[in-house]
């Protein structure tokens, strides 16, 4: 069964909050990703979403895009329930490679972000060009935005997809693992670029990632989803030995050294390092 382990003085919903889930859950077919989640979230908060491969971390995004419906729950994003092709949520994917000789430029990438859904690359008027250059500009890749788009680096991609992400001057930004495979000076980049828009339009951040350290600065609190189960509270709340066991069920140690944690688990689970410099993956134990 699972169970849900909320700090001890629970944030109460407010108009202010711009996501809410109500005991939603959420799975396929017999298996449980998570159950019973109760959250809400307000404009210009930063929630990292953290747990181990096939907990149900971008199967919450899926939620929130209105890509996938719960199992049981509620869910609302700006007070309706959320779907597909919605301003008011953008998305920063996973990053993935593209063959060096696609046809597509970094700004056609950008530009899948206002019609992205349809064949073919959108039909822009003048006044949507200039909405697109602006876009570009603001994340400083107009250097590299007519080059195809699989000759540029880890870092200029993400940059583009964040561009691609906020055409729509969304209310709410998803992340699923931006920083995966991107060195350290490009993840602080990245960070920058997502931290500015928070600041500067009070959108909502949910960031799906493995490793706490490099959003750390940014972070107001950590969902962490385990075993069908969750927490929710700030980073020194949720990431402990005591937490973290009993969201797992099983023994969980959390060590810091220095300004990496590392998170290992007993009985066959994955050992999770969580610090600058990591790629954040979790791996099983032998």
């Amino acid at each position: 069964m699972s169970v849900a382990l909320e700090p001890a003085e629970e944030r109460r919903a407010t108009d202010a909050d711009i996501v809410r889930l109500d005991r939603a859950s959420a799975g396929f077919g017999s298996r449980v990703l998570w159950r019973d989640l109760t959250l809400s979230i307000e404009r210009g908060e930063f929630v990292a979403v953290l747990g181990p491969n096939g907990a149900g971390k971008t199967t919450l995004l899926k939620v929130l895009l209105g890509l996938q419906p719960l199992s049981g729950g509620s869910v609302l994003v700006e007070g309706k329930p959320p779907h597909g092709g919605s301003s008011h949520v953008g998305y920063v994917p996973q990053q993935r490679a593209f063959d060096r000789d696609l046809p597509i430029r970094g700004r056609d990438l950008v530009e899948f972000g206002l019609d992205g859904h349809r064949f073919g690359l959108p039909v822009l008027s003048g006044r949507t060009r200039r909405r697109v250059d602006e876009a570009i500009r603001a994340v400083d890749a107009t250097a590299y935005a007519n080059a195809p788009v699989g000759t540029l680096s880890g870092g200029e991609k993400q940059r583009l997809r964040i561009a691609q992400a906020l055409l729509g001057d969304p209310s709410v930004l998803l992340c699923d693992e931006p920083l995966l495979s991107l060195d350290i000076a490009q993840q602080l980049a990245v960070m920058r670029l997502i931290e500015e828009r928070r600041s500067s339009a009070r959108t909502t951040v949910v960031f799906v990632t493995h490793d706490i350290n490099p959003v750390l600065p940014y972070v107001d609190r950590v969902l962490y989803l385990a075993g069908g189960n969750w927490a929710v509270g700030r980073p020194d709340e949720v990431i402990t030995t005591e937490r973290l066991s009993a969201l797992y069920g099983m023994q969980v140690d959390v060590a810091r050294l220095g300004d990496r944690v590392i998170v290992v688990t007993d009985g066959g689970g994955p050992t999770c390092h969580h610090g600058a410099g990591d790629t954040g993956t979790c791996e099983e134990r032998p």
